[in-house]
């Protein structure tokens, strides 16, 4: 079957992958609403497209945090990728190195930043999750330094683990012959059986919850990288987190893993964008899948956004040549709703290209015939 779209890619990692691991990596927390809502939230996001202008140069590139990409679509950290594919997040680093965009690892990768830095060139990003003990932190921090990875993306909605019912069924836990690299030899690379979820005893054994505002304060003290506030959904969060010093914001439900009947990301968005005051950019991620959605999403203020689930099911499905294709699907989608738009630079993309169900209608002056 020839693929023509992103969303194909998740019934063929369906066939492909056990149970557990498809389950782990499409579930959501509790009743999966807001798993649903990321999605169906982008179908009522209307364009208003402008015609009758020369298309024939269309210009995707941009600059995330001074680093230049060829298009404002970059991959978000999605955890233990080798359970999807023997290269994991080797084959994911190369796909994005060849697309000339950004790849995050997660904290909780099956290869380490300094094997991810091995696969060459390309300007990646680190997720981190903070540790109770915070020499593991500092540590990971500096590891990370060395590998030439350009930023952090703090996680900041995961003081505790949500419930993914199907999580609990499965007894989640890490397959055998995988460990959590980053924590190799600090025993933290392993993963328990447990009565439930494995994951979320790890967590609930590993994970600090104690984690406040003054932390990302004292990640400024031990790194020079720039600190993305990953899993910010309000006003007053933003503004919090500007004047705490990040250097930008992803705006995150957690791919609906979290906190169930939190909105749609694409639904908060312009309140964070509003708040950021241009001050920060604001990024997101959950339930991209098109083209569309990333210029409905940039309408909207945002300075870019991150695709996770497409990722492994891709990867599972065909590996490296599965994420490039993601990729380039997603680009020539992209590409063609600026077209199709009246848009040639993302500068030409403004909030007049879209209407959202939730906007005041657009009021027509009423005629009046004159007698």
């Amino acid at each position: 079957m020839e693929i023509t779209n992103v969303s194909e890619y998740e019934a063929i990692a369906k066939q492909k992958l056990p149970k557990m691991v498809f389950d782990y990596y499409a579930s959501g927390a509790e009743d999966q609403w807001t798993l649903q809502e990321n999605r169906n939230a982008f179908s009522r996001i209307l364009f208003r497209p402008r015609i009758l202008i020369d298309v024939s140069k269309i210009d995707m590139s941009t600059t995330v945090l001074g680093f230049k990409i060829s298009m404002p679509i970059m991959i978000a950290p999605t955890a233990m990728q080798k359970m999807a594919h023997p290269e994991g997040e080797y084959a994911t680093a190369r796909a994005a190195s060849a697309a000339g965009t950004i790849m995050t690892l997660s904290s909780w990768a099956t290869s380490s930043v300094e094997e991810v830095a091995s696969t060459g060139p390309g300007i990646r990003f680190f997720q981190l999750y903070v540790y109770k003990d915070r020499n593991v932190v500092a540590q990971l921090v500096r590891r990370a330094e060395r590998a030439g990875f350009k930023a952090i993306a703090l996680t900041v909605d995961t003081p505790r683990l949500g419930r993914r019912e199907a999580d609990i069924k499965n007894r989640f836990t890490l397959p055998p012959f995988l460990t959590l690299k980053n924590f190799e030899g600090l025993d933290l690379g392993k993963m328990d059986k447990a009565d439930d979820s494995g994951l979320a005893s790890y967590v609930a054994g590993q994970i600090d919850r104690t984690l406040s505002w003054k932390d990302v304060k004292w990640l400024q003290t031990i790194t020079k990288l720039p600190i993305l506030v990953k899993g910010v959904l309000t006003a007053e969060d933003t503004r919090i987190a500007v004047q705490s010093g990040a250097a930008g914001i992803i705006v995150s439900n957690h791919g609906a893993r979290q906190l169930d009947y939190v909105p749609a990301t694409i639904s908060a968005l312009e309140e964070v964008v509003k708040a950021a005051q241009g001050r920060v950019p604001v990024f997101l991620d959950g339930g991209v899948r098109r083209g569309t959605d990333v210029f409905k999403a940039l309408a909207l203020g945002a300075s870019g956004i991150f695709i996770g689930r497409p990722v492994v099911f891709s990867l599972a499905a065909e590996g490296e040549a599965g994420v490039r294709k993601v990729l380039q699907m997603l680009r020539e989608e992209f590409e063609l709703t600026m077209a199709l738009s009246g848009c040639r630079s993302l500068k030409e993309i403004t909030r007049d290209h879209i209407v959202a169900d939730w906007d005041t209608p657009r009021t027509q002056p009423r005629y009046t015939p004159r007698l």
